[in-house]
């Protein structure tokens, strides 16, 4: 759905890319076994604590996600240690940055809030070769550390200056993060940084998006109309984004920018990406506004709004009504309700 944080696809290597020459395949996958084991043995901090100090970047990235599940806040030390020295030579000591992408997760996840590493990471580019050039490996990286230092001890206003270099990032997962961490950090002024990157736009909309939604965490009041203001103009894509951010809000007056626009003239698809948006709303009034829609259609409206209200997290209340309307539809509408609500539990 536009508008919801973006989400990264995991990149997961078939097999370590820099282990050591003389181990073989079947001797590493040995190894990642023995390592699985510690997950629940009783004594592991001294295993782990050698473990980190591993040259394989992929190994290492296996032993991080152990140190942060079982919480071992004292391997703190050891995990920074283990972040400097991948920062060494980064695209031979850790490409693709498998490594420092575990390993800052779990320094957040243990609750180290010293700025330093994540400053340093913030601003970490990696070029790498691929085919026909070479690709920046850091973008991960760099919105970890943009979402991390959100809880570190350090001024308000210095954590915005380095987030708001990031809504500039080439990366547009990094921007989005950026605007994320804004948002997550609850300071009225990163308002300004939010409404300023919107009014100037992306070439991803899903970064617009995130603003949106951030702006109207942070103070819905005055982000209502604003984000309300890219309802009526611009790329349908941004449209689409303040669609879906607005009825993720649980403001009453954010629903009615929607239903507003809905007397409006409107593209087909723009009114069926205004109730899909619906779907993720928190309020019953925008149940209802659905089930007032599939009650005056009997097109591809009433099949978008059936949709939408078996999406909506009311959607087990929400099957009698929705069925009892259903009567004078067409067979195919009738259908489409079998098939949406029929792929969830009630």
């Amino acid at each position: 759905m536009a508008g919801t944080r973006y989400t990264r696809p995991k990149l997961e290597p078939s097999a370590p890319t820099n282990s050591y020459p003389a181990m073989s395949k079947q001797a590493f996958d040995q190894k990642l076994a023995a390592l699985e084991e510690l997950r629940s043995a009783a004594d592991v901090v001294q295993p782990l604590r050698k473990a980190l100090k591993d040259r394989n970047n992929y190994f290492v990235s296996k032993v991080a996600a152990i140190v942060a599940q079982r919480q071992l806040a004292e391997l703190t030390p050891d995990v920074l240690a283990a972040m400097e020295r991948f920062f060494q030579d980064p695209t031979k000591t850790d490409p693709q940055c498998w490594a420092k992408n575990a390993l800052i997760k779990t320094l957040k996840d243990l609750g180290h809030r010293g700025p330093a590493v994540y400053l340093r990471g913030i601003e970490h580019i990696q070029m790498e070769p691929v085919w026909g050039g070479q690709a920046d490996s850091a973008g991960t990286l760099r919105g970890a550390c943009a979402l991390a230092l959100v809880e570190c001890s350090l001024d308000a206003l210095e954590i915005l200056r380095y987030l708001g270099d990031r809504l500039a990032d080439t990366e547009k997962t990094v921007r989005v993060d950026a605007a994320l961490a804004i948002g997550q950090l609850g300071q009225p002024v990163g308002a300004l940084l939010l409404r300023l990157k919107a009014l100037i736009g992306d070439t991803e909309p899903e970064v617009v998006g995130q603003c949106f939604l951030s702006l109207l965490g942070l103070h819905a009041e005055e982000a209502i109309p604003f984000v309300g203001r890219f309802l009526r103009s611009g790329p349908e894509e941004t449209r689409a984004e303040a669609a879906a951010a607005l009825a993720q809000s649980r403001e009453p007056a954010a629903l009615e920018q929607l239903t507003e626009l809905w007397q409006e003239r409107l593209s087909p698809d723009m009114r069926a990406t205004i109730l899909l948006s619906l779907a993720a709303s928190p309020l019953p009034q925008a149940a209802e506004f659905l089930l007032s829609v599939l009650t005056e259609d009997s097109g591809d409206l009433a099949k978008t709004a059936i949709t939408a209200l078996a999406r909506s997290r009311l959607h087990g209340e929400l099957r009698e009504r929705t069925l009892a309307l259903l009567g004078n539809k067409p067979a195919d509408v009738r259908r489409h309700f079998e098939q949406e609500f029929g792929k969830r539990a009630v």
